[in-house]
């Protein structure tokens, strides 16, 4: 897919926002659902909302973790909730003045979208405004210019968006030498601190009578002892992967000694367990070197150290 691609609405974020989200071009989706959804509402789909659901219907940005790649306002092209929000609509296509086709929720689900026969597409909660005359200038006001209250005060860089530097930030020795402004906001947030210390001797005890295989390194014990027990819940795009949920516990290992004898052969140096990713879709750990490996048929490796391994999970960075 080259750049080619990208209607001349788009910036180069919209363009990626709505590439991660699954839209492509020449996407074309069944609308019967849809129709179905608003005529037991009371609404008619006309034909201009119809071609917008058959090539945006589905999409969605509203479950997205804010990271590099997101709207400034999360949407949801899909009429589940229609019937749900059947009073709502009608007040916002009589406020329109016009009869406005729902086509969608914005502000992860506290504004209604509707569009004219015309295509011009509003934005409201009781009360419609006007967001565009089309479809295209639509996802790309949601995606760049109509800000809502994020939880991030993300900026946009080019194709994907950076959190600026605060004067309070510009005072942590971590960012820009141990890891970014996002992933130093991640951590903080999910407990860590720069003086955080736990103990590792229950893990590392029960891991021994599990089995004896699993002895723990100091490379693992120092990594364990500072940010052991944290858990990123995160989803969507990052900056050049998926971002997934990870949770740092070695006992997700229990029982799974014969999989870290297979990691650790293919690694070529004994890997210590550190947790595992996605519910257990893959396991992190860690070599003597410091070394982090991700995986759970393959030990590949993420990155040579403990600090870069939690920047490129948290950035999505493959």
């Amino acid at each position: 897919m080259t750049d080619q691609t990208r209607p001349a609405a788009w910036s180069e974020l919209t363009y990626r926002v709505l590439r991660s989200a699954a839209w492509y071009p020449e996407r074309a989706v069944p609308v019967d659902r849809w129709e179905a959804a608003l005529r037991g509402a009371g609404f008619t789909l006309h034909e201009a909302a119809a071609r917008f659901l058959a090539e945006f219907g589905g999409l969605r940005t509203d479950t997205w973790t804010p990271g590099p790649v997101m709207p400034q306002s999360p949407f949801r092209f899909d009429l589940g909730v229609v019937q749900d929000e059947r009073e709502r609509f009608a007040r916002f296509s009589v406020e329109a003045g016009t009869g406005l086709c729902p086509i969608g929720l914005a502000d992860s689900g506290d504004s209604l979208l509707g569009m004219t026969a015309d295509g011009a597409v509003h934005i409201g909660t009781d009360h419609a405004e006007p967001l565009s005359g089309d479809a295209y200038a639509a996802i790309e006001n949601l995606v760049v210019e109509r800000r809502t209250a994020a939880p991030l005060p993300f900026v946009p860089a080019g194709d994907h968006l950076v959190i600026p530097h605060s004067p309070e930030q510009d005072h942590r020795t971590e960012i820009g030498t141990r890891w970014s402004a996002e992933t130093d906001w991640a951590l903080r947030r999910c407990g860590w601190r720069p003086d955080r210390t736990v103990p590792t001797t229950d893990w590392e005890r029960r891991l021994r009578e599990d089995d004896a295989d699993f002895v723990m390194h100091d490379a693992a014990r120092r990594f364990l002892g500072e940010f052991g027990g944290l858990e990123i819940d995160q989803r969507g795009p990052g900056r050049t992967a998926a971002r997934s949920p990870f949770r740092l516990d070695p006992l997700a290992a229990l029982h799974e000694s014969e999989i870290f004898d297979d990691l650790s052969e293919q690694a070529g140096e004994r890997l210590y367990p550190l947790g595992a990713v996605d519910g257990g879709v893959g396991y992190l750990s860690m070599a003597p070197t410091g070394a982090v490996y991700l995986g759970m048929d393959d030990a590949g490796l993420l990155a040579g150290s403990g600090d870069k391994a939690l920047n490129k999970l948290i950035e999505g960075v493959a």
